[in-house]
């Protein structure tokens, strides 16, 4: 059954790091060296990302010592456009939603999670900025975000996207990774072109199997030959309709927290192959082999497997279309009812499917009602869905919800486990009380 982690398995932030262990710390953040007396020195590397992040130069940084995180780090707003948001990390900015914020059909700006691999670039400006279509093609390019304006119809969609890790907080034994637990997810209307669009201008050749995406963010480490992720997709899936390269959200500019100025959006498929701070879209011949492709990132077994149990790397398989899922919006978790009615509401979504149905129970899954489910916005949508419930007697009530996608595949009570805490689309469950 689901239950919270404790919050000290939590990743640990940027402070929190420095007090446990200030040496490494200053080594794995800023490249930076202790003498034996404690007081640090920063290397060249080290030394510019620091000030990269401050913004500025550190006039007197031979004299800090190891472990000295400066206070502007500590009022720096890192969530700054985001309202209500629950910070995981702060180095990367990791944040989620809780459910009852995301309550409306379409999530606005504000309420949008965070999922960052690496440190957000600096110039985030759409002036000069430039995208690189390249690899396997016939013509290679290199694209502003006007000429992607001019050159291609432009379009706007309503797109879910979802991180792979959603929900890994409730996995026992605990998984590593950032303990999301069920706002890792968001639905907004994105403006942009299609990737099919640009791709059958540059001209894609015989043998093309794989995408590889590179964006302008940089590693925790400040080491310029390392990329915090760059991540592919199939050639299939990214001559899909609905895969965009994105530069609008809701009407205006991606917030920088989301990628701006261009990120790719590929709904139904792990949020990680929606690469941030867009700079270079290349084709191979093989599967992509960049940043987190290999290995066990975003990868789960490719057999079922009992909690705890060791796999073997090469049973591990690239993650493509997300599960079927239902959330509930409202009521939230820990409501006080009156003995009335409630509209209960949310929302639902699968991979590169549609949902047939979803489905309510108030009593533990003996008995479920139909709820009134809409049609998705276009394909790639979250569905919305509402069923008014009459809660019978006082007393503790959990509200479960079950949905059902085009493929009559339905969510299961229990989480499949797995070694890295993916796709966990265990059924929603909320517990409230009627006084």
């Amino acid at each position: 059954m689901p239950h919270n982690t404790d919050q000290t398995d939590r990743p640990k932030g940027l402070f929190a790091y420095f007090d446990e262990n200030p040496d490494a710390a200053d080594k794995a953040f800023f490249g930076r060296v202790a003498h034996s007396d404690r007081r640090g020195f920063l290397k060249g590397a080290g030394l510019a990302t620091m000030g990269a992040m401050l913004g500025t130069a550190i006039p007197f940084h031979r004299n800090m010592p190891a472990g000295f995180v400066p206070v502007a780090f500590a009022e720096e707003d890192v969530l700054k456009g985001k309202d209500g948001l629950t910070l995981l990390n702060d180095r990367p900015i990791n944040a989620e939603t809780p459910p009852h914020l995301l309550d409306a059909p379409i999530t606005p700006n504000n309420r949008f999670f965070v999922r960052n691999n690496g440190v957000v670039p600096e110039n985030t400006s759409s002036d000069g900025w430039e995208l690189t279509v390249d690899g396997m093609v016939d013509n290679p390019m290199t694209l502003s975000i006007a000429d992607l304006k001019s050159q291609f119809e432009v379009v706007t969609m309503a797109l879910t996207l979802e991180c792979g890790g959603n929900g890994r907080a409730f996995f026992d034994p605990p998984a590593s990774g950032n303990q999301w637990t069920y706002g890792a997810v968001g639905c907004a209307n994105f403006t942009g072109v299609r990737l099919a669009d640009v791709l059958s201008k540059a001209g894609v050749q015989a043998g093309v199997v794989y995408t590889a995406h590179e964006g302008a963010d940089t590693h925790l480490s400040g080491d310029a030959s390392k990329k915090p992720i760059s991540r592919g997709v199939t050639i299939e899936k990214a001559m899909s309709e609905n895969v965009l390269i994105v530069f609008g959200m809701n009407g205006t500019e991606l917030p920088v927290l989301n990628g701006a100025p261009l990120r790719l959006v590929v709904p139904g498929w792990p949020g990680s192959c929606s690469q941030k701070w867009l700079k270079r879209i290349w084709l191979r011949d093989v599967v992509h082999d960049g940043a987190k492709m290999t290995g066990t990132s975003y990868r789960v077994p490719n057999h079922p497997v009992a909690p705890g149990e060791e796999v073997a790397k090469e049973d591990f398989e690239i993650i493509e279309r997300m599960p079927v899922k239902s959330l509930i919006t409202n009521p939230a978790t820990g409501t006080d009812l009156a003995e009335k009615p409630v509209e209960v509401r949310g929302h639902a979504w699968s991979g590169d499917r549609t949902i047939e149905k979803v489905d309510i129970s108030i009593d533990f899954g003996a008995t479920w009602m139909a709820a009134e489910l809409d049609e998705p916005a276009n394909f790639g949508a979250w569905q919305n869905w509402k069923k008014e419930v009459t809660l019978p007697q006082a007393g503790y009530y959990e509200i479960w919800s079950r949905a059902t996608d085009s493929a009559s595949v339905s969510q299961p009570f229990a989480i499949a486990w797995n070694p890295k805490g993916y796709l966990n689309n265990s059924m929603h469950r909320v517990g409230v009380r009627v006084a």
